[in-house]
């Protein structure tokens, strides 16, 4: 697959690379090792994101050339699409991309099905990062600072700081690696984890008091919601990590933060502890994917039917909890 992907790109000349909507920080890092990779061969190539960039990944080289209207897809004869588990998930655009001759999928999530036409998918990778330095290593890409700052955020981040279940000795010695290429570890991770605006720090104060526990504190939930954002002066993006809070708590091993999209809906995020308790099966349950330790999906209605659909999923896909 690797020797597939590589003698596709030497051989067309213009590539689309986009991710996933509301890109966190290994699809940013991903679609732009990507891009810088493809510039430093001669290639065209243009980043797209349905999305806006949130701010903390905006320090990361090449951020400033991600387009956020897609261009004519007549244009492209690749479409290069990273972490995302199927093509929807690149947003409302997904049919148009789909147009494009030939399309490339790199991912790490368990649910994808291997869409394209040629699919490099790796869940036992920490991250989408991840699996692009294997494919450079392979290409012998030069590991420019620009593309080992991008690998390092996308692959750090995926790992919760390489504190989660997904770290692997491949995670660290990828990292390794990319230090010694000119990543740095310190800037990179103030730039991500120390530079959050006061808004964020707002609505966190708003967010806290709806803690709630469940299942005899084994499940912990958070909420937010459209009015606490407003309240707040703050974006979806900033809710970026919340989810991990409730996780913290000694005896807790399930977090959810339960939030409310402009639609009404809400999006749910799953966090577990440990091997054992896989909530990617309560996510695909409800129409979303994910990993064994992180997952999420989409849910229609009350906040009080969102949550009894979530709970009952987790019971019924993890009876051990």
């Amino acid at each position: 697959m690797l020797q597939q992907i590589n003698d596709l790109i030497t051989q067309r000349r213009s590539f689309l690379i986009a991710a996933h909507e509301r890109p966190d920080g290994d699809a940013v890092g991903s679609v732009l090792a990507f891009y810088h990779m493809l510039r430093g061969m001669g290639k065209d190539a243009v980043v797209y994101s349905q999305d806006p960039t949130p701010a903390n990944y905006l320090f990361l080289p090449g951020s400033d050339r991600i387009v956020y209207e897609l261009p004519p897809v007549e244009t492209f004869e690749v479409a290069v699409v990273l972490d995302c588990g199927s093509l929807e998930r690149v947003g409302a655009p997904a049919a148009r991309i789909a147009e494009i001759p030939d399309l490339i999928n790199i991912d790490h999530h368990v649910s994808n099905g291997g869409f394209g036409r040629i699919s490099l998918i790796d869940p036992d990778a920490s991250s989408t990062g991840e699996l692009l330095f294997r494919l450079f290593r392979y290409a012998n890409v030069p590991l420019t600072k620009e593309i080992a700052t991008c690998l390092y955020a996308a692959i750090l981040t995926d790992t919760g700081g390489f504190s989660y279940g997904n770290t692997r000795s491949s995670s660290l010695r990828a990292a390794a690696e990319l230090v010694e290429a000119g990543a740095d570890p310190q800037w990179i991770s103030e730039n991500i984890y120390e530079s959050d605006p006061l808004e964020r720090i707002r609505l966190l104060s708003v967010v806290l008091p709806t803690l709630n526990l469940e299942e005899n504190g084994k499940i912990a939930s958070v909420v937010v919601t459209q009015q606490a954002l407003a309240d707040a002066g703050a974006l979806s993006e900033h809710t970026e990590g919340f989810v991990d809070l409730p996780r913290s708590i000694k005896g807790v091993k399930i977090s959810i933060l339960y939030a409310q999209m402009p639609d009404g809906r809400f999006k749910i995020s799953l966090r577990s502890k440990g091997k054992k308790i896989n909530v990617e099966p309560v996510a695909r349950s409800l129409g979303g994917g994910g990993h064994v330790n992180a997952a999420g999906c989409r849910v229609s209605g009350t906040l009080t039917e969102v949550r009894k659909r979530v709970v009952e999923a987790i019971r019924m896909h993890i009876p051990e909890l």
